[in-house]
Protein backbone atom coordinates (compact mmCIF):
# COMPACT_ATOMS: atom_id res chain seq x y z
CA UNK A 1 0.00 0.00 0.00
CA UNK A 2 1.14 3.76 -0.54
CA UNK A 3 1.22 5.57 2.63
CA UNK A 4 1.70 9.20 3.42
CA UNK A 5 3.89 9.62 6.41
CA UNK A 6 3.45 12.78 7.79
CA UNK A 7 6.62 13.33 9.58
CA UNK A 8 7.32 16.51 11.97
CA UNK A 9 10.64 15.98 12.91
CA UNK A 10 9.90 14.59 15.88
CA UNK A 11 10.14 10.51 17.12
CA UNK A 12 6.69 9.37 17.00
CA UNK A 13 6.45 10.46 13.25
CA UNK A 14 9.87 9.02 12.23
CA UNK A 15 8.83 6.00 13.80
CA UNK A 16 5.55 5.62 12.13
CA UNK A 17 7.49 5.76 9.31
CA UNK A 18 9.89 3.11 10.22
CA UNK A 19 7.08 0.73 11.19
CA UNK A 20 5.38 0.74 8.09
CA UNK A 21 8.53 0.89 5.84
CA UNK A 22 9.39 -2.40 7.60
CA UNK A 23 5.63 -3.59 7.30
CA UNK A 24 6.30 -3.71 3.28
CA UNK A 25 4.22 -0.64 2.75
CA UNK A 26 5.48 1.48 0.14
CA UNK A 27 6.36 5.01 2.38
CA UNK A 28 6.91 8.35 1.40
CA UNK A 29 7.45 11.14 4.47
CA UNK A 30 6.24 14.62 3.67
CA UNK A 31 6.54 17.56 5.71
CA UNK A 32 3.91 20.66 6.27
CA UNK A 33 5.48 24.42 5.62
CA UNK A 34 2.48 25.51 7.72
CA UNK A 35 4.44 28.98 9.91
CA UNK A 36 5.19 31.19 7.42
CA UNK A 37 6.71 33.51 9.56
CA UNK A 38 9.73 33.06 12.04
CA UNK A 39 9.41 30.14 14.75
CA UNK A 40 11.94 28.55 17.58
CA UNK A 41 9.08 26.17 19.44
CA UNK A 42 6.69 23.84 18.21
CA UNK A 43 6.97 21.84 14.78
CA UNK A 44 7.78 24.16 12.29
CA UNK A 45 11.00 25.03 13.46
CA UNK A 46 13.89 24.46 10.15
CA UNK A 47 15.69 22.34 12.65
CA UNK A 48 12.28 19.89 12.74
CA UNK A 49 11.91 20.01 8.97
CA UNK A 50 15.73 19.01 8.29
CA UNK A 51 15.17 16.14 11.14
CA UNK A 52 12.52 15.22 9.39
CA UNK A 53 14.62 14.47 6.20
CA UNK A 54 17.18 13.35 7.82
CA UNK A 55 15.21 10.31 9.48
CA UNK A 56 14.13 9.84 5.95
CA UNK A 57 17.34 9.40 4.21
CA UNK A 58 18.30 6.98 6.88
CA UNK A 59 14.91 4.98 6.10
CA UNK A 60 15.64 5.26 2.82
CA UNK A 61 12.08 6.44 2.10
CA UNK A 62 11.18 9.48 -0.30
CA UNK A 63 10.47 12.80 1.44
CA UNK A 64 8.28 15.92 0.24
CA UNK A 65 7.65 19.26 1.58
CA UNK A 66 4.21 20.78 1.64
CA UNK A 67 3.86 24.80 1.90
CA UNK A 68 0.70 24.90 3.43
CA UNK A 69 1.29 28.45 5.23
CA UNK A 70 -1.78 30.57 3.40
CA UNK A 71 -4.27 27.77 4.81
CA UNK A 72 -2.61 27.47 7.56
CA UNK A 73 -2.80 31.10 8.48
CA UNK A 74 -6.44 31.43 7.73
CA UNK A 75 -7.74 28.34 9.31
CA UNK A 76 -5.68 28.25 12.44
CA UNK A 77 -3.72 31.75 13.40
CA UNK A 78 -6.71 33.88 12.65
CA UNK A 79 -8.86 32.25 14.61
CA UNK A 80 -6.45 31.84 17.30
CA UNK A 81 -6.25 35.94 17.70
CA UNK A 82 -10.12 36.10 17.26
CA UNK A 83 -10.97 33.54 20.15
CA UNK A 84 -8.66 35.79 22.45
CA UNK A 85 -10.66 39.18 21.34
CA UNK A 86 -14.20 37.29 22.04
CA UNK A 87 -12.66 36.07 25.44
CA UNK A 88 -12.52 32.54 24.77
CA UNK A 89 -9.58 29.65 24.65
CA UNK A 90 -8.61 28.53 21.61
CA UNK A 91 -6.47 24.75 20.83
CA UNK A 92 -5.04 25.63 17.28
CA UNK A 93 -3.65 21.93 17.23
CA UNK A 94 -7.08 20.95 17.32
CA UNK A 95 -7.70 23.29 14.58
CA UNK A 96 -4.40 22.17 12.27
CA UNK A 97 -5.66 18.56 12.87
CA UNK A 98 -9.00 19.28 11.42
CA UNK A 99 -8.19 21.89 8.87
CA UNK A 100 -4.71 20.82 7.46
CA UNK A 101 -3.44 17.18 8.57
CA UNK A 102 -6.85 15.76 7.85
CA UNK A 103 -8.18 17.57 5.11
CA UNK A 104 -5.26 19.57 3.05
CA UNK A 105 -2.84 16.79 3.26
CA UNK A 106 -5.57 13.63 3.08
CA UNK A 107 -6.69 15.88 -0.38
CA UNK A 108 -3.25 16.20 -1.35
CA UNK A 109 -2.72 12.27 -0.56
CA UNK A 110 -5.73 11.21 -2.64
CA UNK A 111 -5.01 13.51 -5.79
CA UNK A 112 -1.10 12.12 -5.35
CA UNK A 113 -2.51 8.66 -5.26
CA UNK A 114 -1.44 7.51 -2.01
CA UNK A 115 -4.24 5.26 -0.27
CA UNK A 116 -3.57 6.38 3.29
CA UNK A 117 -2.14 8.93 5.28
CA UNK A 118 -0.37 8.13 8.38
CA UNK A 119 0.95 10.28 11.32
CA UNK A 120 2.99 9.87 14.78
CA UNK A 121 -0.16 10.55 16.84
CA UNK A 122 -0.70 9.08 19.88
CA UNK A 123 -4.50 7.49 19.16
CA UNK A 124 -6.07 4.17 17.74
CA UNK A 125 -9.01 3.93 15.45
CA UNK A 126 -11.46 0.59 16.78
CA UNK A 127 -14.76 -0.92 14.68
CA UNK A 128 -17.39 0.05 16.47
CA UNK A 129 -21.12 -1.40 14.76
CA UNK A 130 -19.16 -1.30 11.96
CA UNK A 131 -17.99 2.11 11.93
CA UNK A 132 -14.31 2.78 12.33
CA UNK A 133 -13.87 5.41 15.43
CA UNK A 134 -11.04 7.10 17.26
CA UNK A 135 -9.85 5.60 20.79
CA UNK A 136 -7.14 6.82 23.32
CA UNK A 137 -3.69 6.33 22.60
CA UNK A 138 -2.17 3.07 24.96
CA UNK A 139 -0.02 5.16 26.70
CA UNK A 140 -2.42 7.66 28.35
CA UNK A 141 -0.41 10.14 29.79
CA UNK A 142 0.66 11.05 25.53
CA UNK A 143 -2.70 10.22 24.57
CA UNK A 144 -3.51 12.68 21.69
CA UNK A 145 -7.22 11.38 20.66
CA UNK A 146 -8.36 14.48 21.61
CA UNK A 147 -7.03 16.49 18.67
CA UNK A 148 -8.00 13.87 16.32
CA UNK A 149 -11.18 13.19 17.70
CA UNK A 150 -13.29 15.27 14.54
CA UNK A 151 -12.14 12.39 11.88
CA UNK A 152 -15.17 10.93 10.35
CA UNK A 153 -15.23 7.27 9.67
CA UNK A 154 -14.73 7.78 5.89
CA UNK A 155 -11.53 9.72 7.16
CA UNK A 156 -10.36 6.95 9.22
CA UNK A 157 -10.73 4.20 6.49
CA UNK A 158 -7.60 6.17 5.11
CA UNK A 159 -6.00 7.21 8.15
CA UNK A 160 -3.26 5.49 10.32
CA UNK A 161 -1.62 5.69 13.44
CA UNK A 162 0.78 3.40 13.96
CA UNK A 163 2.73 4.36 17.13
CA UNK A 164 -1.10 4.27 19.07
CA UNK A 165 -0.74 1.05 20.66
CA UNK A 166 2.42 1.67 21.95
CA UNK A 167 3.90 3.23 25.10
CA UNK A 168 6.07 6.64 24.52
CA UNK A 169 8.96 4.71 26.41
CA UNK A 170 8.44 1.61 23.76
CA UNK A 171 8.84 4.20 20.41
CA UNK A 172 11.59 5.75 21.98
CA UNK A 173 13.08 2.09 22.02
CA UNK A 174 12.21 1.25 19.10
CA UNK A 175 13.97 4.39 17.63
CA UNK A 176 17.07 3.75 19.55
CA UNK A 177 17.36 0.09 17.95
CA UNK A 178 17.30 1.65 14.68
CA UNK A 179 19.49 4.42 15.35
CA UNK A 180 17.33 6.80 14.84
CA UNK A 181 18.64 10.82 15.36
CA UNK A 182 15.18 11.30 16.91
CA UNK A 183 15.49 9.16 19.13
CA UNK A 184 15.82 11.02 22.27
CA UNK A 185 14.76 14.28 20.85
CA UNK A 186 12.22 16.03 23.63
CA UNK A 187 9.00 15.49 22.85
CA UNK A 188 7.73 19.50 21.36
CA UNK A 189 4.20 20.68 23.47
CA UNK A 190 4.45 24.60 22.39
CA UNK A 191 2.19 26.37 19.74
CA UNK A 192 4.44 26.16 16.78
CA UNK A 193 3.56 29.92 15.92
CA UNK A 194 4.47 31.44 19.06
CA UNK A 195 8.67 32.15 19.63
CA UNK A 196 9.98 32.01 22.97
CA UNK A 197 11.30 35.16 23.39
CA UNK A 198 7.58 37.08 22.10
CA UNK A 199 5.33 34.42 23.88
CA UNK A 200 1.89 34.81 23.97
CA UNK A 201 1.20 38.19 24.54
CA UNK A 202 3.75 40.01 22.18
CA UNK A 203 2.48 37.32 19.47
CA UNK A 204 -1.12 38.73 20.05
CA UNK A 205 -0.10 42.34 21.01
CA UNK A 206 0.70 43.05 17.35
CA UNK A 207 -2.15 41.73 15.87
CA UNK A 208 -5.30 43.28 18.82
CA UNK A 209 -5.97 45.53 20.98
CA UNK A 210 -5.41 44.79 24.87
CA UNK A 211 -7.18 45.90 27.91
CA UNK A 212 -6.15 45.78 31.35
CA UNK A 213 -8.66 45.26 33.71
CA UNK A 214 -8.95 44.48 37.34
CA UNK A 215 -9.62 40.88 39.26
CA UNK A 216 -12.52 40.56 41.53
CA UNK A 217 -13.82 38.46 44.47
CA UNK A 218 -17.74 37.24 44.23
CA UNK A 219 -18.36 40.31 46.04
CA UNK A 220 -16.52 42.71 44.12
CA UNK A 221 -13.72 43.88 46.12
CA UNK A 222 -10.98 44.30 44.02
CA UNK A 223 -8.29 41.70 44.54
CA UNK A 224 -5.62 42.46 42.01
CA UNK A 225 -5.17 43.29 38.33
CA UNK A 226 -3.98 41.71 35.21
CA UNK A 227 -1.87 43.52 32.04
CA UNK A 228 -4.87 42.45 29.36
CA UNK A 229 -8.24 40.49 29.60
CA UNK A 230 -8.01 39.17 26.70
CA UNK A 231 -4.76 36.80 28.04
CA UNK A 232 -6.94 35.03 30.72
CA UNK A 233 -9.41 32.30 30.30
CA UNK A 234 -12.10 30.85 31.88
CA UNK A 235 -11.17 28.95 34.94
CA UNK A 236 -7.71 30.01 35.14
CA UNK A 237 -6.09 29.41 38.38
CA UNK A 238 -2.39 30.28 37.64
CA UNK A 239 -1.10 33.10 36.25
CA UNK A 240 -2.93 36.31 37.86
Amino acid sequence: MKVLVAMSGGVDSSVAALMLRDAGHEVTGVTMRLWGGESDTGCCSVSDVDDARRVAQQLGVDHLVFNFSEQFDAAVVAPYVDAHVVGVTPNPCVECNRHLKFDALLERARVLGFDAVATGHHARIDALDGTARVRRGADFDKDQSYVVHMLSGDDLSTVMFPVGSMTKAQVREVAAQAGLRTASKPDSQDVCFIGSTEGRSGFLAGRMEMHPATVTDESGNEVGTVPAVELVTVGQRRGL
